[in-house]
């Protein structure tokens, strides 16, 4: 693959649109899973090759002094990496731009390094661990990054009332981790749109920033197959309004899908006006992936729609049966009807994953009755002995941080991925010692719960000692 522009996929398809001869509909009608197999996996247009070759290159010919094919140097951009782009800016719907980088880290990184000096952002409270490690105790000392912490579900208003002057992000994670909360970025949406439909005079005198903050939403737990935040949203009065600025992944977890490789992505939509600037970021402080990586998360993508709804059926189903247990005070899983916030989870599904579901028996309209809502079950047992237990007990899930691969996982996020929030703060939070987060993976579905059940009877032999 030669002559590719950094995720643009054009390129990579051809500008006929033809491969080998053959007519091929243009990507943008394609479904998730044809776009994630075909996107920047076209076959060789050297060799023939179906799967294209892993670029190991870390520099390449000029035919001339600035004449090259696309490519001067690794760091700046790699075919390898130039394929991967391409397909994830097509699977993240709404997307046309993708970075890759080295983790999800890399990329939290990025975006907040963008943000300048003495930058204010707004950001859910309930936020994956290394998200809250590196604002709190990088951002704020090197750039003097200020940070106004919401409640995820809490109104429209909350952001609103957290708006300064020097506010230029707002972050969201949909859902939060470990809790499982869900923000309404149709509400926040709306509400930056009225806001910014007023005379700069007028947001001038109401002391908010000069110009609409971006808006991050982090869709790792979700995957691009269960939502799409870069669409734009249509709300019930008829009228329109953006979706998210910036969607970051780990691509560690579910896009990889294989917990072989550590990555992390941004993807933009149409016309990003940051997209210059964080793609200059990303080659400054070099902070990307390997060839062989880029070619791994690749190739686990392309199974991303069958693995994300093989890992959605196996968690609803496992969320069923914990909160049925009588020794499990609460399951959190926005997927089934009981949870409070059951309508926003419809609400914020893709479109292919909510065809998908409406195929499925038992999901009424809009949404009504229990439904597949990723592979994520977060629940809580009494205390962190029978926590401690359950999880030691375990032979299918495997104990372990991460999540999103194939096999399933189970972890303690009170000592294991959040234990950089300070104690006080977590309890505040809820993340308390019963607190359990599992990541179901695509095995058997009756052999997770099973195994499941099985260290809850062991767990609850702890509380009765």
């Amino acid at each position: 693959m030669v002559g590719l522009t950094n995720g643009s996929s054009s390129h990579l398809n051809g500008s006929n649109g033809h491969s080998n001869g053959v007519h091929k509909k243009p990507e943008t009608s394609w479904g998730f899973g044809t776009r994630a197999i075909h996107v920047g996996s076209e076959p060789s247009t050297e060799t023939g090759a179906v799967i294209p070759p892993i670029s190991l290159s870390t520099t390449f010919k000029q035919n001339g002094v600035g004449n090259h094919l696309g490519f001067e140097y690794t760091r700046s951009q790699n075919p390898s990496r130039a394929q991967l782009e391409a397909m994830l800016a097509s699977i993240e719907t709404g997307g046309a731009e993708a970075l890759a980088f080295a983790s999800g880290s890399a990329a939290t990184a990025t975006v907040i390094q963008s943000l300048g000096s003495d930058a204010h952002a707004i950001a859910v409270n309930d936020v994956y661990g290394g998200t809250w490690r590196y604002m709190m105790r990088v951002a704020k000392d090197l750039s003097g990054l200020q940070i106004g912490w919401v409640n995820p579900e809490g109104s429209a208003e909350e952001v609103r009332a957290a708006l300064r002057p020097n506010t230029k992000l707002i972050w969201l994670e949909s859902p939060t981790n470990p809790l499982l909360l869900l923000p309404s970025l149709p509400e926040i949406s709306a509400l930056l749109s009225e806001i910014y439909s007023q005379p700069a005079d007028v947001i001038a005198s109401l002391n908010y920033p000069p110009k609409r903050p971006l808006v991050l939403v982090d869709n790792t737990f979700m995957s691009p197959y269960f939502a799409s935040p870069l669409l734009p949203i249509h709300l019930p009065d008829g009228t329109t309004t953006p979706g998210a600025d910036i969607v970051l992944h780990s691509i560690t977890k579910y896009i990889n899908g294989h917990s072989d490789v550590c990555m992390g992505a941004l993807v933009l939509p149409p016309f990003s006006p940051v997209h210059e600037k964080l793609q200059f970021l990303q080659n400054a402080h070099g902070a990307v992936p390997s060839a062989f990586d880029c070619y791994l998360a690749q190739r686990g993508a392309k199974t991303l729609q069958l693995r994300m709804q093989a890992a959605g059926s196996s968690a609803l189903l496992l969320a069923q049966t914990l909160r049925d247990h009588p020794a499990v005070e609460e399951v959190i899983y926005p997927g089934l009807s009981t949870h409070p916030r059951h309508a926003v989870a419809w609400a914020s599904l893709s479109p292919h994953a909510r065809r998908w579901i409406k195929r499925l028996p038992g999901v009424g309209p809009d949404g009504a009755g229990d439904f597949p809502y990723s592979g994520i079950v977060s629940f809580r047992l009494r205390n962190q002995a029978q926590a401690f237990k359950f999880l030691e007990t375990l032979n299918i899930f495997t104990l372990a941080e991460s999540l999103g691969g194939v096999e399933s996982l189970a972890e303690h996020p009170a000592t294991m991925t959040h234990s950089s929030i300070p104690e006080v703060e977590r309890e505040e939070r809820g993340i308390t010692g019963g607190l359990v987060r599992m990541s179901v993976g695509i095995e058997d579905s009756e052999d997770l719960i099973q195994d499941a059940l099985s260290a809850i009877e062991a767990a609850v032999l702890v509380g009765n000692n």
